[in-house]
């Protein structure tokens, strides 16, 4: 969901008017879309001048939203200074993101006020529904649920998660007594985790389709809408795979 407005921290400053502040964030926002680029490709993109593209860059370089890089050549490169490119920062990618959630947060919260909360978990699992779709074919070509685990957390991984798959550890240790079964999903990111800390649907919604992609068993143990580090997901071991659930369901 993209915002139409200006990102926090990009959109204010001090001396700044208003238009300013707006064409400001516009070209922080392309940079975000666009990935590298040159100030050529941005100023021509917002029909700005050279003098006003690069005014608008070094402000936003000053504040931390985006930085320099060397553009990267292939093949052999005629002479001069190689080109120099502009990224958006960590700082910079978090100001829109915490943008998208107020505005996420605030769409969410007008649907439970009006229609219940049934009706956000329902639009929880449309979103999670596409996603679903995109998965399924990868983790039906895996083999045994090790596989299909690594292959679903690979995945994750590709969309930003940075997920991470392996054996339950052994918590009693050695000599227990215990022995664990199972795998565990880490993962270390969450796009959606301050709104997921509001409305857990989304996350529930996320544990369902876990249940159903592995066609096991799936419980949420942690969470990061919830404090937690990262997000937990607990896949029991099974003999076969005929019972599909996806028990006690938690959040981010």
């Amino acid at each position: 969901m993209k915002s139409t407005g200006t990102a926090t921290g990009v959109a204010t400053g001090k001396g700044q008017t208003g238009e300013t502040a707006g064409t400001r964030g516009q070209v922080a926002r392309l940079i975000l879309e666009l990935g590298p680029c040159t100030a050529a490709t941005l100023g021509g993109r917002l029909g700005l001048t050279p003098a006003a593209i690069r005014r608008h860059l070094d402000n936003l370089i000053a504040d931390g939203m985006i930085e320099t890089r060397t553009a990267r050549t292939y093949g052999n490169r005629g002479r001069g200074r190689p080109a120099k490119v502009f990224v958006i920062t960590d700082a910079g990618r978090s100001a829109f993101e915490h943008a998208y959630d107020d505005l996420a947060t605030s769409a969410l919260r007008f649907l439970e006020r009006t229609y219940g909360p049934q009706a956000v978990a329902e639009f929880a699992r449309q979103q999670v529904a596409e996603t679903e779709r995109r998965y399924a074919p990868v983790v039906a070509q895996a083999g045994d649920l090790r596989s299909r685990v690594q292959a679903l957390t690979d995945a994750l991984s590709s969309d930003g998660y940075a997920a991470a798959a392996g054996p339950v550890p052994d918590i009693g240790g050695a000599g227990s007594g215990v022995t664990p079964t199972g795998q565990q999903i880490c993962q270390h990111h969450c796009p959606v985790a301050h709104v997921a800390a509001e409305f857990p649907q989304l996350c529930e919604a996320e544990t369902e389709a876990f249940g159903r992609l592995l066609d096991v068993p799936v419980r949420r143990l942690a969470t990061i809408a919830h404090g937690d580090g990262i997000c937990t997901t607990h896949v029991t071991c099974t003999g076969d795979r005929a019972k599909r659930s996806t028990n006690e369901s938690g959040g981010l």
